[in-house]
């Protein structure tokens, strides 16, 4: 099989370096790809990946290339993409693409139209409104006592949420939003939530329409700086499986939010095929949804795939074909943690084109393997290229030891202002130790 792979991050990396391992890849395109994309072989032997320099946005220039090169599939990894038609576009020529239309797209690409599902279709989440203008945004605030979330209503890079104390900083947080259109036109409504009490873990649900598969918890680290301080991020590092939810309270918290989700979208003719990720807190009152996601998490892409024993390429044909129902996911009895190295000054401004060094040396350590998010190539040399740059995964037979190899591997890469988070997996630790 040809595979078009959509995305250049470490979401990307990880489907690609996991579909390379099917057999049945003969060749396969990413457009833009990394650094790291470039140099992953095929696993039938055929080749390398090959990166193409073609935007995940520029829908005209990659429908150019399908109709050159004729993919048997296309895999979109990032949101944008897929909010803006991609997939549409591609089946109206005929062509099989895995992911969520534009339509079904719209519980990420709007957290209005999410929230007012949930609400529609009984799925558990938190108290909320939907507001365009500053006035009543702030009484909604006040009606909370100040201490809520506030969300730019459209896609902003995972950044468009702000977490509030009280009044004052809620107020802020809504003229940022919806008068100082900090997010752009992402920000043209807010919505107001809540502030839930509990621990977070993130769902994964692989979809074909029908039927939903559903992955193990894990658990992102969303703040910039050790003990969930500083800014929010797209992910500073993540783990898998979670402690907090049993096998059956998982299955059963998967039928509360699953269910009602599907036959909600069967009632409004909504065909989502891809991935659907509600973040999710466990609060005493049992799990509830914080939003959706149209795609696989960034870095929970990583410890996913990497635990994975099913052939990918397998899984999203049923999911584009309508034949999940005949698949079972299987999972590696292991553990998996990601530590994102980030450039200095992430999330706010930093600079591109530091040389990193390391790389070669822990490709050869066992259980670990690098994924490339904002990297590139000068001449020779792989250098940085975004705000998150690597995602360093490793497995182990329990969370310390994934996260002991974890570390040690982030120890020998360096480049200029590399900086991440020393306390992936802490609240899991932090658990066991508890319960000894």
């Amino acid at each position: 099989m040809k595979i078009l792979v959509v995305g250049s991050g470490g979401r990307e990396h990880a489907l690609v370096w996991k579909l390379a391992a099917s057999p049945r890849v003969r060749r396969m395109w990413v457009a833009p790809g990394n650094a790291g994309i470039g140099l992953e072989d095929l696993a039938s032997g055929a080749g390398r990946v090959e990166c193409v320099p073609i935007s995940a946005e520029d829908l005209d220039q990659l429908l150019e290339f399908a109709r050159t090169h004729h993919p048997d599939l296309t895999v979109v990894g990032p949101d944008n993409p897929l909010a803006l038609g991609i997939v549409d576009r591609f089946q109206r020529e005929g062509f099989s693409i895995w992911g969520p239309n534009q339509s079904a797209a719209r519980f990420e690409s709007s957290k209005a139209f999410s929230q007012s599902f949930m609400e529609k279709y009984g799925i558990p989440t938190a108290r909320a409104g939907v507001f365009t203008e500053a006035g009543p945004a702030r009484e909604f605030v006040a009606s909370l006592g100040g201490r809520c979330a506030v969300k730019a209503d459209g896609l902003a890079l995972g950044k468009g949420v702000l977490m509030c104390e009280d009044r004052e900083q809620a107020y802020r947080a809504v003229d940022e939003i919806l008068v100082r259109r900090s997010f752009g036109a992402a920000g043209s409504s807010v919505i107001i939530q809540e502030f839930l009490e509990g621990i977070e873990v993130s769902l994964h649900a692989l979809c074909d329409g029908r039927t939903a598969l559903l992955f193990p918890t894990s658990q992102d680290h969303k703040r910039a700086l050790d003990h969930d301080q500083g800014l929010n991020t797209g992910g500073m590092g993540t783990y898998c499986p979670t402690p907090f939810l049993s096998e059956a309270e998982l299955e059963q918290a998967g039928r509360a939010i699953l269910n009602p989700w599907l036959a909600g979208c069967a009632r409004e003719g909504i065909d989502f095929k891809g991935i659907l990720y509600p973040g999710l807190m466990l609060t005493k009152q049992g799990p509830k949804v914080l939003e959706f996601n149209a795609r696989f998490g960034d870095p929970e892409t990583q410890v996913y795939l990497t635990r994975m024993e099913n052939d990918l390429l397998e899984l999203l044909e049923a999911s584009v074909s309508g034949n999940l129902s005949r698949c079972r996911l299987q999972w590696k009895p292991m553990a998996s943690v990601c530590i994102v190295i980030a450039s200095a000054g992430y999330p706010g401004p930093y600079q591109k084109g530091k040389p990193i060094h390391g790389l070669a040396e822990v490709a050869g350590l066992p259980g670990v393997k690098v994924f490339h998010a904002g990297t590139s190539l000068n001449r020779a040399d792989v250098v940085t290229n975004g705000g998150r740059v690597l995602g360093v995964t490793a497995l182990g037979a329990d969370l310390a030891g994934a996260r002991n190899a974890a570390y040690a591997a982030v120890d020998r890469i360096r480049f200029e202002g590399a900086q991440c988070r020393r306390d992936i997996g802490w609240r899991a630790l932090e658990q066991t130790r508890e319960q000894v």
